[in-house]
């Protein structure tokens, strides 16, 4: 199901009129932000998808053997599918659900998961991640899957994110379970820099959610007028991007303005940062029960599956 497009310019406004001024992250991905995310992955300097896709690799046949075969895989923020891809081979699912807030985008990447496994029964739903999301009739209630790859539980606040936990055993139901990958705790300059590579991708990424804030609210954001800002907060775990006014500016949009000082910044994203311990807590907290973890030898990811109970 589409956004509700009634509420959207509201929202943003709201969250522009803060202090300080903020965006949320959902709005990176329009169908360009999207495709300029899908470059990020491909970076030297972002290490999150091809660890995790070594861990898959690695340790596979155990996941494949841990969840079962013939099962329904629901993947959260699903993207090009790229990684289900590599996990419907493992465990040949009968149906796949692909969901994820760019309709375009995302209708795309299940039409090449059908092509790729021509007997496998698939639905896409474009759905925002922060309520309730509703699956299409069709889908079966038992064995279920829930898919959460890319360490994207990161970007929601812990409250947030418990809340998405328990959305995803709700998802999952009484005999299914939770399939995610979190990025860990490291050393801060090797997080750092997978968020400011040196080829500028994710600075665009960045600005580019200016560029749908305007299609959204009908805003006049100057992209090249802000400048991309990421680091590690050490005291909360998680690295924050920001996009910092390079001089002073004001942004209108119908029935009203901003003004933002030369320096000030708009909070675009967080994403946190997890120990092993952090995650099975929350985990527990909702509502699942046994827990199984594989990680890379350096302990940079880990790939949890978490059972319901």
């Amino acid at each position: 199901m589409p956004l509700d497009a009634s509420i959207e310019p509201l929202t943003i406004i709201d969250a522009l009129k803060r202090s300080p001024a903020r965006i949320a992250s959902k709005y990176f991905y329009d169908n360009h932000g999207s495709e300029l995310f899908e470059l990020i992955t491909r970076l030297p300097e972002y290490y999150p998808t091809r660890t995790e896709l070594e861990i898959l690799n690695q340790f596979g046949e155990d996941i494949a053997l841990a969840i079962g075969q013939g099962l329904t895989l629901i993947e959260l923020g699903a993207g090009n599918c790229e990684k289900s891809q590599t996990l419907c081979r493992l465990i040949q699912p009968s149906h796949f659900v692909a969901i994820d807030v760019a309709e375009e985008f995302v209708r795309e990447g299940a039409n090449r998961l059908r092509s790729a496994f021509p007997g496998l029964i698939t639905h896409t739903v474009a759905a925002d991640l922060a309520v309730p999301i509703t699956l299409p009739t069709g889908v079966p209630y038992s064995k279920r899957v829930v898919f959460y790859p890319g360490s994207s539980i990161g970007n929601f606040d812990p409250a947030d994110s418990l809340a998405l936990l328990e959305r995803s055993h709700a998802l999952a139901g009484k005999d299914g379970a939770l399939l995610i990958g979190v990025d860990l705790v490291k050393d801060p300059a090797i997080l750092e820099a997978a968020y400011n590579d040196a080829d500028g991708v994710t600075a665009r990424f960045n600005q580019n959610i200016l560029r749908h804030a305007n299609c959204l609210i009908g805003s006049d954001f100057k992209p090249k007028h802000w400048r991309h800002v990421a680091f590690f907060n050490n005291s909360l775990s998680r690295i924050e991007m920001h996009l910092e006014a390079k001089t002073t500016t004001v942004v209108h949009w119908p029935g009203g303005e901003r003004h933002f000082a030369s320096g000030e910044r708009i909070h675009t994203e967080n994403s946190y940062k997890y120990t092993p311990k952090i995650l099975e807590d929350r985990l527990r907290q909702a509502g699942f029960g046994q827990i199984d973890v594989w990680m890379d030898a350096r302990r940079w990811f880990a790939i949890v599956l978490a059972r319901t109970c």
